[in-house]
């Protein structure tokens, strides 16, 4: 008679989305917490099956687990009485956590909680694994937008649930952003840089603006005052455009889903004319391709750069490296366009907060192009985007009225009256 083989079943890490004082409550309620419910059924389903559990809402995850995820068949998260918009170090946890399963290729299952965590955790670690996992920047892009879509339907709205959307969203974009310079000699070989060089010339009279504002107004080995604010300047559009959008959630709350929608649209369209036409910004025309401007002149110089490695010292490389990503990025210039978004927003809602938008945009226009990050058609064609994206908004109201009434039924079934609301 032939012996039985015996056969191991699957390795499942199972994870008790719940704190320690809710698990505590439930044991003294129904004698076991989440992890060890769910546990109990997956052996009433499949007696051969191991578990583990593991509290990542209670503590980081610790380095001996991270190393060994990959010994699991598939991971999955439980219910929890945590909500994605709630915050705070509990909620962050378990996000990280589950990018690290994405990130170690380990199947994951989510119920209900599980599943807002694994919507933000995908679409957080897509962007992150795109290089090492060979992803097809179709694939990293539907995920990471798919993100803040499905954050929307999973909670229902708050004022949290709003910023976590555009912080989705944002995260999303610098994805697409970066993505093209993945391949860099590609990149290269498509690149364009004599048409904004060629249309600059004309509008500065035979000469690039650039190169005329840096002439008249910088001293080589000197940092005057002027030049200091412009650099700042332009290191605080990073705030500037989500600064404006907080300013109007918290003034004008009613404002606001509108107001982000055109800023949003702005980066995104901004983003798909990177991918499409990617175009060389002054200073990479003159450092990398070496061009010069005519006449036998010195290229333009990159200020910004030049000022970050004076102010930051050592420090500038690392912080560099987490806000460049993509140089040739330049057209149109996102800066400006969606900092005079930002300006035209915020005059819709007072006088001085229209100053001070109008004020800085005007202010790092100038900047951009005296810095050598961009030319000014860059401005103009940033400038023409905004424009667009305001008058056009208008025509696509029925379109988007339709995806926002799809987005509320969801909502609506997936948050049924009577659901606890942070």
């Amino acid at each position: 008679m032939r012996q039985a083989e015996f056969v191991s079943g699957p390795r499942v890490l199972v994870v008790d989305g719940n704190v320690a004082d809710v698990r505590r409550r439930q044991i003294a309620a129904v004698g076991y917490d989440t992890g060890t419910g769910y546990v109990n059924v997956l052996r009433r389903l499949q007696p051969a099956i191991e578990c583990d559990v593991a509290h990542p809402a209670d503590i980081d995850m610790p380095a001996e687990i991270a190393g060994r995820l990959g010994i699991y068949d598939g991971v999955t998260i439980t219910g929890s009485a945590l909500c994605m918009a709630d915050g705070g170090p509990a909620v962050l946890r378990q996000v990280e956590f589950a990018t690290a399963v994405f990130e170690a290729g380990v199947p994951l299952f989510g119920s209900c909680w599980g599943l807002q965590v694994a919507v933000v955790a995908a679409g957080v670690a897509a962007p992150l694994a795109r290089r090492r996992l060979r992803l097809p920047p179709v694939v990293t892009q539907t995920v990471a937008f798919g993100a803040p879509l499905g954050m929307s339907v999973a909670l229902p709205r708050t004022r949290r649930r709003d910023v976590a959307i555009c912080a989705l969203q944002m995260w999303a974009y610098a994805a697409a952003y970066k993505a093209p310079n993945d391949e860099q000699a590609a990149e290269r070989r498509r690149v364009h840089i004599d048409y904004p060089i060629a249309i600059d010339r004309v509008i500065g009279l035979g000469r690039l603006p650039t190169a005329r504002l840096q002439r008249a107004l910088a001293s080589p080995g000197r940092w005057r005052r002027l030049d200091r604010v412009l650099v700042w300047v332009h290191w605080f559009w990073f705030t500037v455009p989500h600064t404006a959008l907080a300013f109007i959630l918290w003034r004008h709350p009613r404002r606001f889903a509108g107001a982000a929608v055109m800023t949003y649209a702005v980066f995104d369209l901004g983003a798909c004319v990177y991918w499409l036409v990617p175009t060389a910004p002054p200073w990479y025309a003159a450092s990398v391709a070496g061009r010069q401007e005519v006449g036998g002149e010195v290229a333009v110089r990159r200020m910004m750069v030049e000022y970050g490695e004076f102010f930051w010292k050592d420090g500038w490389g690392p912080l560099y490296s987490v806000l460049g990503g993509n140089p040739v990025a330049a057209m149109p210039s996102l800066h400006f366009a969606t900092s005079l978004m930002a300006a035209l927003l915020l005059a819709e809602t007072g006088r001085l907060a229209g100053f001070v938008g109008w004020s800085y945009t005007v202010t790092l226009g100038f900047a951009l192009i005296y810095l050598g990050e961009h030319y000014a058609v860059d401005l103009l064609a940033g400038a023409a985007l905004t424009v667009a994206v305001r008058r056009l908004g208008p025509h696509a109201g029925p379109q988007l009225q339709w995806l926002s009434d799809a987005i509320a039924a969801l909502e609506a079934r997936a948050n049924p009256p009577g659901t606890r609301r942070p």
